[in-house]
């Protein structure tokens, strides 16, 4: 049989392309690359091919497996930036700009997500942010079934015109860094607004996990009461008669209602058990990166899944660090005070049991909420938090790196004293006498208490709990709270007892 010539053509064309070598998305224009430590370059080329990657005055030969997949490892790399990666197989790939610094991967939900021109004082920021030497990586793509091993993104240098659609809290992070550090800094941002942290960790660490059994048992039952069709159905009804509202807003001169949300589209971007990770974590993997930040919970604190987030958040540090390869340092934005309705105590309480895990840190942000905006604006000090703990423990820096931390308690007769950690510049209330500690006894009946500041103690009693057993603090959605270290960071929501929590 003759095959046809525009088919041989286009064999060959497809041919040619296979043979291409090919570098994934990370590795372009204006890329960072980890100082310090070795730095993976991996990419596809045809079975056999010989590649070579040089960088500087390194050059790292290898050849494609069967697979038609390469690596290299290049030696550790000193500081520095405008600097030209060129791979060459068959063909010759050239990425300029590139800088060496320290790399941070940023994720979670729609407060990572949230970018700088929805922050507190965006014009100001944005006259600001002439940083050259700050650039980030945002992954636009989305969920997916299987682990991925591209994604798309690119390199943007951090200006004035860019910062905008930069993620808030990872360039506050980042930007902290920079000043003080004084080097390139590389941030990928890989985050997707109202998604549950089970879409984040692979499906296989979590199907493997006892503490999580229950835990799927609820999310299929779930799965099968979800009719796609008849919740297709009713939006399309929703959807209609929002329109007709909104025509009738606009013409009376008022704003639009909220629109409704296609629940089988919002399922699909929030992805299935592992879909987040497979999509938009997988493809980074194993990209050197310093560290992780990570802003999310608020997904996860209804009540039915609440409960979960203390094995789950642990088991996403696990797994992506097994995944990786490297224990890198990890640490989280604590939810902040909120109005709204959710079980955040147990979330906030969850974030602070993961601490146990080696090279952690929180983010305390009790007090720069909104009550009645999940989004707060302030995220220039939810990322400067974060910094303060990476230049502390990550770099050595002095400094305090955390707010107070509950560091045991002991019941003295008819009162408790609780002790702490990060007592930084010492304890102390913040505007007047010490509040947001309530006290029980065996009953187990909550009574508010008076709280006195003794050296690296807090002493808690009340006239109605002669035989304290139990002490908490600022356990509430919204608390009233005021503990702080001397460097101004807030202590954490804290509860002694181990009962039930309302």
């Amino acid at each position: 049989m003759k095959i046809p010539p525009v088919l041989v053509a286009l064999l060959s064309l497809g041919s040619l392309a296979r043979a291409d070598v090919k570098l994934p998305a990370i590795f372009s224009d204006h890329a960072v690359l980890q100082c310090e430590t070795s730095v993976p370059v991996w990419g596809w080329a045809e079975p056999g091919e010989e590649v070579s990657v040089s960088l500087g005055t390194q050059t790292k030969t290898t050849k494609a497996d069967a697979a038609g997949k390469w690596r290299v490892n290049l030696d550790k790399l000193t500081t520095g930036d405008g600097l030209t990666m060129t791979v060459k197989g068959k063909n010759t790939l050239t990425i300029t700009d590139v800088a060496v610094g320290e790399v941070w991967l940023g994720s979670g939900q729609s407060n990572m997500a949230m970018t700088v021109n929805r922050a507190l004082n965006f014009e100001q920021e944005k006259a600001a942010a002439n940083f050259p030497k700050i650039r980030m990586f945002t992954v636009r793509s989305g969920a997916a079934k299987t682990p991925q091993e591209d994604c798309h993104g690119s390199w943007v240098v951090c200006t004035p015109e860019s910062v905008g659609g930069f993620s808030a809290t990872l360039y506050f992070s980042g930007r902290e860094l920079h000043k003080v550090l004084g080097v390139p800094v590389g941030l990928i941002n890989s985050s997707v607004g109202g998604t549950p942290i089970e879409s984040w960790i692979s499906e296989e660490a979590q199907r493997s996990s006892p503490e999580l059994k229950a835990f799927f048992d609820l999310q299929a039952i779930g799965e099968k009461a979800f009719d796609p069709v008849k919740a297709k159905a009713v939006y399309e009804k929703q959807l209609a008669a929002w329109k007709e509202a909104a025509k009738q807003a606009k013409a009376e001169g008022q704003a639009a209602p909220r629109a409704p949300r296609d629940p089988v589209a919002l399922r699909g971007r929030k992805g299935d058990v592992g879909g987040l990770f497979n999509g938009k974590i997988a493809p980074l993997i194993p990209y050197a990166i310093r560290g992780t930040l990570w802003y999310q919970g608020e997904a996860n604190s209804t009540p039915e899944k609440a409960p979960y987030y203390q094995h789950q958040l642990p088991l996403l540090v696990k797994d992506w660090r097994a995944r990786w390869g490297a224990e890198f340092p990890f640490a989280w934005a604590q939810l902040p005070n909120y109005g709204g309705a959710r079980d955040w105590p147990t979330v906030r309480e969850a974030m602070l049991k993961t601490l146990a895990l080696p090279k952690t840190g929180m983010g305390i942000n009790i007090d720069i909420g909104e009550a009645k905006d999940i989004h707060p604006r302030n995220k220039q000090e939810a990322g400067r938090r974060l910094a303060l703990w990476a230049l502390g423990t990550v770099y050595g820096k002095k400094g305090a790196t955390s707010g107070p931390l509950p560091a045991g308690h002991e019941v003295r007769g008819s009162e408790v004293a609780l002790k702490f950690s990060h007592v930084d510049g010492g304890l102390l209330a913040k505007e007047g006498e010490l509040r947001g500690f309530v006290i029980a006894g065996e009953d187990r009946q909550w009574k508010p208490a008076a709280a006195r500041i003794d050296g690296e103690h807090v002493v808690v009693t009340s006239p109605e709990v002669p035989k304290p057993v139990a002490v908490r603090y600022a356990w509430e959605n919204w608390p009233t709270c005021n503990l702080y270290n001397g460097a101004g960071l807030p202590a954490s929501p804290f509860r002694t007892d181990d009962w039930p929590a309302k």
